[in-house]
């Protein structure tokens, strides 16, 4: 009998004391964070809030990493095989013991010492020997061709036809090279025999005021710019001053030369 009064009186406390300690218990927030005992670098930028925090504005930006020596090594022998096709394309073109080339050309010549100039028109044909791949010596042949205009006279002829022709002979230099073109200077001197009374009908050159006929010196100074269409075949184009003495007097004349060259032999 006593002892299941105490029983009662324990279960009437034990009632009494649960919700109390139900009360005074703390109560998980839904909204406050759970931290986690491993922290990592990112839950190190959250704030209190959950929140991803700032970046930090003394942060450097990473810097580009130096190129390592196996790509250097690439590079380098890229390059070098660049440079041996240059090489072996300048070897190509340029490397023969002769070119021959064949061409026309146009001249702005003075016929008389007091006549105007005439345009007359050339053929054009030579050789170099070289004894590098920039220097050369260089025989040239050519002809001239013309029509220049007579003031009315008694003869009666106004236009009649002189020509000339020329053997020359000098140096020539490429002084720049590339695989595709090549520029080169040359100066020729010799001989030229000028055929002005031809078409005057018997009446002479000095009534109609042309240079008599004869033999004179002759010199060209030209620049070349030559294009190669393949290694053993150019089209050349050489602007010139061309210097005859008919008459014993000066010509100093412009004009130029185009021809087709084409080299052959190996030094």
């Amino acid at each position: 009998m006593y002892s299941s009064r105490r029983l009662a009186l324990l279960l009437a406390l034990a009632s009494a004391v649960i919700p109390v300690l139900k009360a005074q218990s703390p109560a998980v927030h839904a909204d406050t964070p759970v931290l986690l005992a491993d922290s990592s670098d990112s839950s190190s930028n959250l704030d209190l809030d959950g929140q991803q925090a700032p970046a930090d504005p003394q942060a450097q930006p990473a810097q580009a990493q130096p190129a390592t020596s196996g790509q250097l090594s690439v590079q380098a022998r890229i390059k070098a095989r660049r440079e041996q096709r240059r090489a072996t394309a300048l070897h190509e073109a340029y490397d023969h013991l002769y070119d021959l080339y064949v061409g026309a050309g146009y001249l702005r010549f003075t016929p008389g010492p007091t006549l105007q100039r005439v345009n007359e028109y050339n053929w054009n044909v030579g050789v170099t020997r070289y004894f590098n791949r920039r220097l050369g010596a260089t025989v040239d042949g050519r002809g001239y061709y013309g029509t220049p205009f007579i003031t009315p006279n008694l003869t009666g002829i106004t236009k009649p036809a002189i020509s000339q022709y020329a053997a020359l002979g000098g140096p020539t230099y490429r002084f720049y090279l590339q695989p595709r073109y090549s520029i080169a200077g040359r100066v020729l001197a010799g001989y030229s025999r000028g055929n002005f009374s031809g078409d005057t009908n018997g009446f002479g050159t000095t009534i109609l005021g042309l240079y008599p006929n004869g033999s004179t010196f002759a010199a060209s100074a030209s620049i070349m710019g030559e294009y190669n269409l393949t290694p053993n075949v150019g089209l050349r184009v050489a602007p010139e001053y061309y210097l005859t003495g008919f008459g014993s007097t000066l010509q100093n004349n412009l004009g130029y030369t185009a021809s087709i060259v084409i080299r052959f032999g190996k030094q």
